[in-house]
């Protein structure tokens, strides 16, 4: 039977497809597309509303597919089954089986393209009981993975000929506390290293601003291997809204851990995430963080609109008018418009080693250390280039997000 899968989400749904694939794989199941599939498995996303509503539109054009004979059976699996099981099974009938998260432990996958980059999953759930958040209620409390399994699937990755590995988590940060009283990310990622000989790149996703500490900024600094790169969501920058969100860290704290990289790491590029609209904002809070986000200017920032989650500390609070909230959202995108152009108006003349991500007959897109995969700038090269590979790109111009370079070598 030939089996495809869509996975919907966030990069850590990404690894787990993975090796539900690789596991089928090794069952005798023939992985194909999911246009060409006759099993199609859906592994959905229940984070916030608009990814609930892209999972409840694939699958419901996955059924109607079944229902005209191009498809044998349906699997929901994942985040969407393990919050709303019974609601599935209740009004979309036809799914074949309903199976919710499943912690994988196994470091065989099937690389999803781009196989020249990859993620690697360092821990699951999440301790930190933010307000807005339903990751705890999906995936539970933090659980660290060991670190005999991770290193055996940095040595899995290295010799699949992985350039760029990403390190996630819902918290990377947090790594270790749950296993031991000494050994933190700075120790995991000091054993990583020496585990990569073809990986070039370790990229830093998805930490947490209180638990960023000096001797993580003091090995990004230091380590070759590690981009200048720092995912570090803030949600907000009001002390009252920061308390309401339960984020344990106040604004003057995030200022200085901010000015400290800064300080260690001149050319750091730091990428944060906002929510626009959380309950009982006032305008002039609001306002506090239009005007953080133009003294701080980020490289990258991504802002969602505050979606209220049952079962959530904050789903009591009073919600602000939806029309208010894409208010908000549309000036602080603006804001970082603005933001985005002047730091690549920066980059031109300047030369950066890049990473080829897509090639075709006339041009080529990659990234340099200061772009993550699929969420950030992008570089675009008029020259046909090799996929995977490393290129010496002087950048020629500038746009209001992306980049026009040109190879050296």
């Amino acid at each position: 039977m030939k089996v495809g899968l869509i996975s919907l989400g966030c990069p850590r749904n990404k690894v787990d497809s993975e090796k539900i694939l690789f596991r089928l794989k090794n069952k005798g199941f023939k992985i194909t597309s999911p246009q060409a599939s006759q099993i199609l498995i859906i592994n959905t996303c229940a984070f916030i509303e608009p990814a609930k509503v892209e999972s409840i539109e694939t699958i419901k054009e996955a059924l109607d597919l079944k229902r005209k004979g191009k498809l044998s059976k349906v699997i929901v699996w994942g985040c969407l089954v393990k919050r709303y099981k019974t609601l599935l099974a209740k009004y979309l009938k036809d799914i074949d089986a309903l199976i919710g998260v499943i912690n994988w432990e196994n470091p065989q996958r099937i690389l999803s393209e781009p196989t020249h980059l990859s993620y690697l999953k360092i821990a699951e759930g999440c301790s930190n009981l933010c307000s807005y958040c339903a990751i705890p209620l999906i995936r539970g409390t933090l659980k660290s993975r060991k670190p005999e399994t991770i290193l055996e699937e940095v040595r899995f990755l290295d010799k699949k000929g992985v350039k760029e590995l990403n390190i996630v988590a819902q918290d990377i940060t947090s790594w270790g506390k749950d296993l031991y009283k000494r050994r933190d990310l700075v120790w995991l990622l000091e054993k990583i290293l020496t585990e990569t000989k073809n990986i070039a790149w370790l990229r830093l996703l998805y930490t947490h601003p209180k638990f960023l500490t000096k001797r993580l900024v003091k090995l990004i600094a230091t380590e070759g291997k590690i981009c200048n790169y720092l995912d570090l969501p803030i949600q907000h920058i009001n002390n009252r809204i920061l308390k309401l969100m339960n984020r344990q860290i106040t604004k003057q704290e995030i200022e200085e851990k901010i000015n400290y990289l800064r300080r260690e790491i001149p050319d750091i590029a730091l990428r944060t995430t906002l929510i626009a609209g959380f309950p009982t904002e006032k305008e002039e809070e609001f306002l506090e963080l239009i005007e953080f986000i133009k003294k701080y200017k980020f490289w990258h920032l991504g802002a969602f609109l505050y979606s209220k989650e049952e079962n959530t500390k904050a789903y009591k609070l009073r919600e602000l008018p939806r029309k208010l909230k894409k208010k908000r959202l549309r000036t602080i995108m603006e804001t970082q418009q603005k933001i985005s152009y002047q730091i690549n108006k920066s980059l031109v003349g300047k030369i950066f080693d890049v990473i080829i991500d897509e090639s075709g007959i006339k041009f080529s897109v990659g990234r340099a250390y200061f772009q993550a995969y699929d969420i950030d700038t992008e570089i675009i090269i008029p020259q046909r280039l090799k996929r995977g590979k490393f290129y010496k790109v002087k950048i020629i111009q500038s746009y209001e997000y992306d980049l026009l370079g040109k190879a050296l070598t």
